[in-house]
């Protein structure tokens, strides 16, 4: 906040370069390098307004009408199967694995066997919204062996990646795959970890080739991110006061988890896993909805208009109609 202040006494107000300002672009690629040992320099950076633009200006670079882009599901993130379809691609949704006990995995099998000749990426979001899933490393990283086998993209989104409440369970994608700049368009982001949501400040790592004409497509959608925000996110990443803050924050999320777990599995009809990342629960109420004979949406209503508790039912993100989850 008092970074940003200074940015406006400054009257740091105008535009800056479309990739964002060389000190934020330094202190991510740093983030990047300290945190996964990536390699990352900052002309492969290029800051977003917002980590769902960076999502866009993934998708916008490659898909093609009639192209398919692979999506764990259900349920996913709305605007991956949104953005592909707005650039004339088919979302292929491919069921995750549930286990009440092991919770949410993903199905490499399937997910192989939905390539076809049209298949241009997957994409992949981890830890996971709306599930609170970490996925395993040996599984990012067999993910990562089908990608290259078949030469498809991968679209990371790991804006979550510090919302991780045991930590042995994640490694991002850019420390699995050295090889990352070849086929990998990772996104990340300051809503989350710093809690910047309004700030509107995203990026988008890939290899300096696919930067270049990425920054042409950002140039002629929306000139550049924030100046005052820019500013912002270079405090966030190098004031160790802010990571303490950001890490009590994180805490708070855990122990929240750990009561909406012990408490909703007390209720009968409810199957409820303890998810292991973001701030999510995703748990089964089939048996509910059987037993009031209403579907998840009529069931979401109901919770807010009878006892003011606000959920969104599994419907919201995903086609596949997934009634078994609010």
């Amino acid at each position: 906040m008092n970074a940003a202040k200074r940015a406006l006494d400054e009257k740091f107000t105008g535009y800056t370069e479309t990739e964002g300002i060389k000190e934020l672009r330094e202190a991510i690629a740093d983030y990047l390098n300290y945190r996964y040992h990536a390699g990352v320099r900052p002309d492969e950076v290029i800051v977003t307004t917002g980590t769902k633009t960076a999502i866009f200006l993934a998708i916008a670079a490659y898909v093609r009408p009639g192209d398919e882009v692979i999506i764990p599901d259900p349920p996913t993130y709305p605007a991956y199967p949104e953005l592909t379809k707005l650039f004339g691609g088919k979302p292929i949704y491919v069921a995750m694995k549930f286990d009440p006990e092991d919770g949410f995995r993903l199905d490499l099998e399937a997910i192989e066997n939905s390539i076809t000749p049209r298949t241009k990426a997957i994409v992949i979001n981890n830890p996971h919204n709306p599930t609170g899933a970490v996925f395993r490393p040996e599984e990012v990283t067999k993910l990562l062996e089908i990608a290259k086998d078949y030469k498809l993209l991968v679209v990371v989104d790991e804006i979550y990646d510090n919302f991780v409440y045991e930590s042995s369970t994640f490694r991002g994608i850019l420390e699995l795959e050295p090889e990352w700049r070849n086929y990998v368009l990772y996104t990340n982001g300051f809503s989350k970890t710093f809690s910047m949501t309004g700030w509107r400040l995203g990026y988008l790592v890939a290899s300096r080739e696919v930067i270049d004409p990425i920054r042409k497509l950002a140039a002629n959608t929306y000139s550049c991110p924030p100046s005052i925000a820019q500013r912002a996110g270079v405090e966030a990443l190098r004031s160790e006061a802010s990571w303490r803050s950001s890490r009590a924050m994180i805490e708070l999320f855990r122990r929240r988890r750990d009561v909406m777990y012990e408490e909703l599995r007390k209720i009968p009809g409810i199957d409820v896993w303890r998810s292991t990342g973001a701030f999510y629960m995703y748990p089964r109420v089939r048996k509910i909805l059987d037993g009031l004979g209403m579907n998840v949406d009529q069931f979401a209503d109901w919770l807010l208009e009878n006892y003011g508790v606000v959920v969104l039912p599994g419907t919201a993100f995903s086609e596949t109609n997934m009634v078994e989850t609010t």
